[in-house]
């Protein structure tokens, strides 16, 4: 693994021919989770079935927060006295009409990272994937349908419809798009049930969901790791 500044973003690569981004393999790019250190995500190159030489690329989201424990970052502040209200009121968390506070300055931060990949280490959007867990995963779609370019899928792990008004006419333009989605059903953080909305939102428009619910949490459990695994074989190059 090394680290870079990209995008103005600090970011670790891995994978390739040497273990570190050489090469010029596909590449799969995946943002974090909100509270998460910024290397994350990062054992997940070592476990998912990819094809020979694919590089990964991890971004550190910007803000550090006050967790109480270790690196804790964020892509955009949330309100956690919110979410604590709303799940002790058993109240479902439906940020589908919200534009996140933050939300616009962070696309513009992942936009400049992906435009400072395509320069200095050659990805080719074409042979490219997104994606990302929970705050990352809205993160990672909204950049992609933001973008003109055509990148190769979009993974969306435990992530959840936000900004609908503005969604809805990108999708209509990534029609056959790829996509892998996984969400646990008994989620306490983002609801199963907006999961579902955002499949639905994502078939609705034509793009090609790969679904995947789980029994479970907040996480990423081994089952969708290998079928993720699978979707990468098929839609890189």
């Amino acid at each position: 693994m090394r680290l870079e500044k990209l995008g103005g973003l600090t970011v670790r690569l891995t994978g390739g021919i040497d273990g570190k981004g050489g090469g010029n393999g596909p590449w799969v790019v995946l943002l974090h989770g909100f509270g998460a250190p910024g290397d994350d995500l990062v054992p997940l190159s070592e476990y998912l079935d990819a094809p020979a030489a694919t590089r990964f690329l991890f971004p550190e989201a910007p803000i550090q927060i006050p967790m109480g424990f270790g690196d804790s970052r964020a892509w955009w502040m949330i309100d956690m006295a919110r979410i604590q209200a709303d799940r002790a009121a058993g109240k479902v968390r439906d940020m589908s009409g919200e534009v996140p506070r933050g939300l616009p300055e962070a696309r513009d931060r992942v936009k400049a990272l992906l435009e400072d990949v395509h320069k200095k280490v050659g990805a080719d959007p074409a042979r490219t994937v997104l994606g990302g867990f929970s705050q990352g995963a809205m993160l990672s779609c909204d950049a992609l349908l933001h973008s003109t370019q055509a990148y190769a899928g979009l993974i969306q792990l435990s992530g959840t419809l936000v900004a609908k008004q503005e969604w809805a006419p990108l999708l209509t333009k990534r029609k056959g798009l790829p996509l892998f989605q996984s969400h646990g059903t008994q989620d306490p953080i983002l609801p199963f049930s907006m999961a579902e909305r955002l499949r639905d939102e994502f078939l609705q428009a034509g793009v090609t969901v790969e679904w995947n619910p789980f029994r479970g949490g907040h996480e990423i459990p081994d089952a969708v790791l290998r079928k993720l695994g699978s979707y990468l074989l098929k839609v890189l190059r």
